[in-house]
């Protein structure tokens, strides 16, 4: 009479129980050492979902061991208990090994480590697998050429995404809810797919699982209140040539770029789009690896697909540069660790293409600020390239450049900033620069140089301030906003007795005037100054201190309340001190608005009389 032990995890895959309904074990005498049950309980009462399911296995078979021509009997002791009151793995391992030694029976286990022990032991052991080598997976039935994901949940029917990137429907694929036992029988051969190969992520209460082009992840109590399995797979492979774009931006990215971000939302084509340059970039003669977890991307087998070493990327990184690879394919950076390596890579002359999820392409590179120093950012990232319904969208090209932002006017606020410039048009779009302590992502509008129309504005504005200076000096700084620079003893005339004079000009001339000594910069007081947007309001300067944001208004407001709006919300209330400035702490809710609208050019200073 065949004998057969099994150990716990056989019973939480469900093997045991697909021997007993195919017949395999008529006839046979199925060992239970009483350490399993008081092992799988403890694990079960502590909310694991797999330790549950080997009970209501083991209560199955007890119930159907005498239809299946099989007899079932439980021997031994309880588990041993280790350290805080829990079973003992490794002590119950060794009585299961014991019991089936001394019955001359066959050990059945999910565990490879097991398997070893055994048969180190002497003991004849068979490997739980959920299907004979070669066989479909039980879930391919859901899947058709339109199918981009199947998703499984105890009590509703299965249902599957299909469609294309941009245009995919949920649809139901089979009839009725699915039960408990229906979940508990797809998370065992989940869990042996798992236990034949080796999982990519494997937590209580989660496992991923990589089966060829599709990607499996379960989750189950007490992560999740109820069982659900998620099968992805790619329904497209394209190459370069099969994407629709202009010449510039595929000479760019086939070869012309080495620091890549390819971003988009979940299911854009995002990683379809990194399998195409990473298989044209190893066509091209390139050696090429992958970082991947889980490894998903549909490469050629020229390409080395890399997972966490050790659980960190940091590890894989120390080997990747023993290898020398040309390109390294970067596939979904989420944690900041995934930051830091990628641009450590970059840094050390790898070519790197990232894939990261973002809403737009100036989010994407918004995710490195804080992960990665701002002025190493453009050494990172060169070409930003955003998918939408799996076409190439925006471009985004970085670069660095000390200069003054745009909106501001003194030379003295010269910093590093990093411009944003659309590839298709060429335009700068954004500028990121330090501000303070702030990292501010500004919009330009309109471009970086001044159109037909600015160069009219400024001849009309020097001719008017011809009548008080004989050579003024006219900027255009923003849409509607110049800067006028005159001799010392020229600005009282020009400003008039509380700014009564450069009010009427602006009126007249439609536009804000910022007037400053043509000399250059002032001294004085807590750092550079600059003009402010004044539009209804005084006019003032900035200046900035480690502190406090500084606002100068004319002397003679000295002790008026001040309010300040940014973009219509008032910001701040202050009082005007002796030296006409208005002081607003950098680190306060009111400090941080007003910066970001100083940035913005949307700062207004209304004064009301004490």
């Amino acid at each position: 009479m065949l004998k057969v032990v099994a150990d716990s995890g056989a019973m939480a895959s469900g093997e045991v129980g697909r021997l007993l309904e195919s017949g395999e074990l008529r006839g046979s005498g199925l060992i239970l050492p009483a350490a399993v049950i008081d092992e799988l309980h403890a694990m079960a009462a502590s909310g694991d979902s797999r330790a549950e399911r080997g009970l209501a296995e083991i209560a199955s078979i007890q119930r159907g061991a005498a239809e299946a021509g099989a007899s079932i009997r439980v021997v031994g002791e309880g588990a041993p208990r280790g350290e805080g009151g829990a079973p003992d793995a490794a002590a119950v391992a060794a009585i299961v090994r014991r019991i089936a030694l001394e019955s001359g029976a066959t050990l059945c286990t999910a565990s490879r480590a097991h398997e070893l022990a055994a048969e180190a032991a002497g003991v004849p052991v068979r490997r739980c697998r959920p299907r004979e080598r070669g066989a479909e997976p039980w879930f391919l039935r859901y899947f058709d050429g339109t199918t981009m994901s199947v998703h499984l949940k105890e009590g509703l029917p299965p249902r599957a995404k299909r469609g294309r990137p941009g245009e995919v429907s949920l649809v139901d694929v089979a009839d009725g809810p699915l039960s408990r036992d229906d979940m508990r029988r797809a998370l065992s051969d989940v869990e042996g797919l798992a236990a034949s190969s080796s999982p990519d992520i494997s937590l209580p209460g989660a496992l991923v699982v990589q089966h060829g082009s599709y990607r499996i992840a379960a989750t189950f109590r007490p992560f999740s209140e109820a069982s659900e399995i998620t099968i992805v797979h790619p329904t497209v492979a394209l190459s370069l040539e099969d994407y629709d774009m202009p010449d510039a931006l595929r000479e760019r990215l086939a070869g012309g770029a080495e620091g890549i971000l390819v971003a988009g939302a979940p299911g854009s084509g995002k990683s379809t789009l990194a399998s195409a340059l990473a298989n044209h970039y190893h066509a091209a003669g390139k050696t090429v690896k992958t970082f991947e977890s889980p490894r998903d991307l549909q490469v050629d087998g020229g390409i080395t697909q890399y997972s966490r070493l050790d659980g960190d990327f940091a590890n894989s990184a120390d080997v990747l540069l023993l290898v020398r690879p040309d390109y390294t394919i970067f596939d979904e950076v989420r944690r900041r660790e995934d930051f830091e390596v990628f641009a450590d890579l970059r840094l050390a002359g790898v070519g790197m293409l990232g894939v990261v999820h973002a809403s737009s392409p100036i989010d994407a590179i918004q995710r490195f600020i804080g992960k990665v120093e701002l002025g190493i950012i453009p050494h990172v990232l060169d070409t930003v390239a955003f998918v939408e319904g799996g076409r190439v969208g925006t471009v985004y090209t970085l670069a660095l450049r000390v200069k003054v932002p745009s909106g501001m006017t003194e030379q003295d606020l010269a910093r590093p900033v990093i411009e944003v410039h659309d590839l298709s048009t060429g335009e700068l779009s954004h500028e990121i620069y330090a501000f303070g302590e702030e990292n501010m992502i500004v919009p330009v509008e309109g471009g970086s140089e001044p159109t037909g129309v600015d160069h009219l504005a400024c001849e009309r504005v020097r001719e008017v301030m011809r009548r008080f200076d004989h050579d003024p000096q006219v900027e255009v700084v923003s849409p509607g906003s110049v800067r006028v620079a005159v001799s010392k003893g020229n600005i009282a005339p020009i400003i008039g007795r509380g700014g009564s004079n450069i009010s009427a000009l602006e009126r007249e001339l439609r536009v804000h005037i910022d007037v400053v000594e043509a000399a250059g910069a002032r001294g004085g007081g807590g750092g550079a100054a600059r003009g402010g947007q004044a539009a209804e309001g005084v006019s003032f300067e900035v200046r900035e201190s480690r502190a406090f944001l500084l606002l100068e208004v004319a002397r003679g407001h000295a002790g008026d309340h001040a309010e300040i709006y940014v973009g219509g919300e008032q910001a701040a209330r202050s009082r005007v001190d002796h030296k006409g400035r208005i002081r607003i702490p950098r680190h306060s809710g009111g400090g941080r608005e007003v910066a970001r609208g100083l940035a913005e050019g949307s700062v207004r200073v209304d004064i009301r009389s004490a």
